[in-house]
Formats: C-alpha cells, structure tokens, sequence
C-alpha cells in the first residue's frame, strides 16, 4: 500500500514542530521536574497522536478549507445585493462559534453566568465582527482605524467589568479562533480581496480573524457588567490515575469519541454552508468536489488525533510541571521555562501551519514561513515569561496588556497594512489548543502551588500569548521597511555619485 507522498510530507513538517516541546518535557522529566510514570506514558502518547493528527490536518485543509472558504469568497465579493452574503456571514460567525471546543471549557469555568448565555453571546460577537470584517474589505476601509477602535472600546468596558472577569475576556478572544474556523475565515477573506485589483487587496485579504477576535472581548465584558457577578470560580480538572500502559490507552479510547463528537457538531456548519453553496452556485467541478470531500474527511480525522493527544496527554504533564516548579526551592525557574516551552509550542499549534503557509503565498514570498515562525515564536516565549511573572507576583494583566495594545496599535499606523493584517490574525492564530491544555495548565497547576488567585493570576496567559505577536510581527514589518529605505538611500547616493564624477570629467 503506497502512502500518499504529501501526507508523509505533512507529517515530517509536524514531527519537526512537535519534537522540540517533547525533548524539553521529558529533559525536565528527568532533571528538575520528575513526572510520575503515568503522566510521561499519557504525554508520549499524545505526542504521537499530536504528530500524525497535525500531519493529516493541515493537509486537510489544503485540500478542503482552503478552497471552500476561498471560492465562497470570491462568490461573496461578486454578489449585488450583499444583504444575503452577509446574513450568512452572521449565521456561520454564529455556528461555528457556539461549536467551538475550547469556548464550551471556557464557558463551564464561568459558573457565575449561565453556559449557554456566555456562549451565544461570544457567538453573536463573533458573528457581528465577521460582518464588519467582510464589510471592510468591500469597502476600504483600513484595518487600524478598526482595530483601535475596538480595542479601546475594550479596554473602556474593562475599567467596568469585575476584576475577575477581565483576564477570562481577553482570553476569549483567543479561544473562539479555532483550529477548524481559522483556515476557513482567512480563506474567505483571500477570496473575497483577489477580486479586487487595487494596491490594497493584498493587505486587505488578512484582518478577519483579528476582527473577530474583538467579538468575544467585548462581550464577555458587557456580560460581567450586566450580570454584575461577585467572583467567577474554577476547578482544577482531577489528574488521572495510570499504573500501566494499558491503562494509557484506555484514557486515549474514552477520550476519542467525545472529541470525534465535538469535532463533527463544529464542522456541521461549514458543510452545510458548502453544500448550500454548490447547490445553488455549481461553482466546483467533479473532481474538484471529490478532493474536497476527500480533505474535510483528512480535517476530521487529524483534528480529532490532535484533539484527543493534547487533551489527554498534554494537560497532566502541564499541570504537574507547573505545580513541581512553583513548590520548588527555586519558583522563579517558572519564567525562563515557560519561556522555553513556549517558544517552541506554538509551532504545534496546527492553525499556524495553515497561517504561515498563506502569508508566504499572499505575500509573494515577501513574508517567508521562516519569518513567521521565529516572530510567532519570540512573541509567545515573551508572553508565556510575562505569564509566569503574573503568577508569582499576581500583577494585574491591564498592567501588560494596555501597553501591549498601546504599542501594537501604534505600529499600526508605522508598518506596511499587510504586516497589520497577518500580525493580528497571528494573535488569534498562535493562541489555540495547544495553549490552551498545556500553557495553561501550566500556568494553572504553578499558581494553585503558589498559592495565587487562579481567576486573576493564572487566567489571561491566553490573551497575552494572542497579544505579543502583534508588536514582533509588525516590528519584523517596520525593520523591512527601514531596511528598504536605506537601501534606496545607498542606491540613491550611488547615482548622485556617479553624477558627480561624470560631470567632473566633463
């Protein structure tokens, strides 16, 4: 039996993501920070879960998402009446959202407002953002004037939301910025700006994750003002029990179906979409459906590898790293491994695979895959560091985070629109599973061994590793452009050289 050679391409690229963080776990595993046997077992299996699942994935989304989201696109930016384009924009920002993963476990940790409220109200937040995205790049509007808007309507809201609630609002902006709505939205928006022939729709084609990460801000604000809740609670989840390998497995085994469950429910919304569209568009041929289908069933499969090794085989080993450190005779050790840790995490992170991939294709090469994963990276090490210096000293996050936007925003107006665009959609893209069952618990199990306040210490890590990229990003842009304008200074200086030797010899 042959094995497709781009799958096997796929998976290398995941093996050299994923091998990093697993050499480090299991250096600390033996050095500074000694796992118990069934924790190392639970983490090794989902490393490989983690390898194959990303592998299979993104090639998935080559095959599938991408063109799906793309030729919806373009379809959208052709229509004469956008009313019914951009009530399905609405609808979809909905769906997939409310069947986002990662927001139902955030949800559950709020026990001060009802589940089903937070989440359909992030999902209207996400949905009405998605709108404003597409409506921006129909009508030029540039994505700074959008984004400090929105931001300091946020940090507005936050001097009246409850202290509790400010880090777990940041943070949803992060969480609904999935690994399976990702690749859709940034291909709907490369449709939706190839039409366009203008200096401008290069830039324009990125800026709707970062925009719909705005959404979920908001709106987790303006539910703790309304529902004006004492505290917002959290429970550590139990670690679990394993003697032997096969009690491992079984962990894996029961885990799978739930997240073959949730997998299925969040990509329900985009295949009905996709269906409706080709039935009333005919705009993909045979075989082209074929490859389609084909993809959405390699999506399926690597997400719920993905998910289910880093669910069950990430989060034990990052709760008890966490824990053995801040107990530790030396606690400050949290911050330069954390650091470590996530400078080399977020290349597992299967939604930057799709990202870096399509900035280098936009771009024209302008902005390498290489460029990418080293700023990403530098930003989420700095981020997860500052994360880590929360937890040992419990410094509010409005300490970090204004700045941090302050600095963003203003590059903003300094840097080349693409960069604006692909630094934000970073944030959202770079903050995904991976941060979110192995950061964090990271973070969760040192704060509980500190002693700190897990709703005010250990809960922000989300917003601030979707925060950081944004000022490397765009300071990678603004280098470039200082870097061209010397070099146009150099050349110039060269020709009036020239021109004052020819005219000497005249």
């Amino acid at each position: 039996m042959r094995i497709n050679p781009q799958l096997m391409e796929k998976i290398r690229e995941s093996l050299s993501s994923v091998l990093p963080i697993t050499a480090i776990v299991l250096l600390l595993s033996i050095s500074i920070v000694p796992l118990t046997p069934g924790t190392l077992v639970l983490f090794l299996f989902g490393a490989f879960l983690l390898i194959v699942g990303v592998g299979v994935f993104t090639l998935g989304v080559d095959m599938s998402m991408t063109p799906m989201g793309s030729g919806i696109g373009v379809y959208f930016s052709k229509a004469r009446h956008m009313a019914i384009p951009l009530s399905v924009a609405l609808l979809l920002g909905i769906l997939i959202t409310v069947a986002e993963p990662d927001l139902q476990v955030l949800a559950q940790q709020v026990e001060a407002i009802p589940s089903k409220v937070l989440i359909f109200t992030v999902a209207a937040g996400v949905g009405l953002f998605l709108v404003i995205a597409l409506l921006r790049i129909l009508i030029k509007v540039p994505l700074s004037y959008l984004l400090v808007g929105g931001y300091l309507l946020a940090f507005a809201l936050a001097a009246f939301a409850p202290r509790d609630f400010i880090p777990i609002s940041f943070d949803a902006g992060g969480v609904t910025t999935g690994p399976i709505t990702v690749p859709f939205i940034m291909a709907l928006g490369v449709g939706m700006a190839s039409v366009r022939s203008d200096r401008n729709s290069t830039s324009d084609s990125f800026g709707l994750v970062a925009l719909c990460s705005i959404g979920p801000i908001l709106s987790v604000l303006l539910l703790g003002i309304t529902y004006a809740p004492d505290k917002a609670t959290y429970t550590p989840a139990p670690l679990p029990d394993i003697a032997t390998t096969r009690d491992a497995a079984a962990q894996f085994m029961a885990a799978l179906p739930v997240y073959a469950e949730e997998v299925a429910v969040a990509m329900v919304p985009i295949c009905a979409m996709f269906l409706l569209f080709q039935l009333m568009t005919h705009r993909f041929q045979r075989t082209q459906l074929l490859r389609i289908v084909s993809g959405l069933v390699y999506t399926y499969v690597g997400l719920v590898m993905f998910l289910t090794g880093v669910n069950v085989g990430f989060m034990a080993a990052g709760q008890l790293i966490g824990a053995s450190i801040a107990s530790s005779s030396r606690p400050y050790l949290l911050i330069p491994a954390g650091m470590v840790m996530g400078y080399f995490i977020v290349a597992a992170e299967p939604a930057v695979h799709v990202l870096i991939k399509q900035v280098e294709e936009v771009s024209m090469g302008s902005i390498s895959q290489a460029a990418m994963k080293q700023g990403l990276s530098i930003g989420v090490a700095v981020s997860v560091g500052i994360a880590m210096l929360r937890v040992l000293t419990g410094i509010s996050i409005l300490w970090f985070l204004i700045p941090g936007y302050a600095i963003s925003l203003g590059l903003t107006f300094f840097v080349p629109q693409l960069f604006t665009g692909v630094a934000f959609d970073a944030g959202g893209v770079a903050s995904g599973p991976m941060t979110a069952t192995f950061l964090l618990p990271f973070a969760m199990g040192a704060c509980d061994a500190a002693g700190g306040n897990l709703m005010t210490d250990a809960f922000g890590l989300v917003a601030l590793v979707a925060m950081t990229p944004l000022v490397t990003i765009q300071l990678m842009g603004l280098a470039g452009r200082m870097r061209r304008k010397l070099a146009v200074q150099a050349v110039r200086a060269e020709i009036a050289k020239a021109d004052d030797c020819v005219l000497y010899y005249d």
